[in-house]
């Protein structure tokens, strides 16, 4: 399941998670957060139980993109135990996706 992270969930979702989280830091009218779209999809169903995966729109919910410094998107952040832990921008392979992931599940 692909989680849609905002103002009003975020501290439940992803900060209290006992779950790492993944979260895409997108825009509707971005070209590479499009093509990123089927990639964050499929993350979501291969690691369904051991990590929240989902997206966040940066126009809806510009104070959480603020608040992580996200300047450019996409934008990924990785987060365990409610700690930013890795952060990747750019569209980027679902192979190096999975290497990133890995280390935290």
């Amino acid at each position: 399941m692909e989680y849609k992270f905002t103002a009003q969930n975020f501290e439940m979702e992803v900060i209290g998670s006992d779950m790492p989280v993944f979260v895409d830091f997108y825009a509707d009218w971005c070209g590479p957060c499009k093509m990123m779209a089927p990639i964050v999809e499929k993350l979501a169903e291969k690691y369904e139980g051991k990590m929240k995966v989902g997206k966040c729109n940066i126009d809806e919910e510009n104070q959480l993109a603020v608040r992580y410094n996200v300047m450019s998107i996409p934008t990924m952040i990785i987060f365990s135990k409610g700690e930013k832990k890795e952060v990747i921008v750019g569209a980027t392979s679902q192979n190096d996706l999975e290497s990133i992931i890995e280390k935290f599940i």
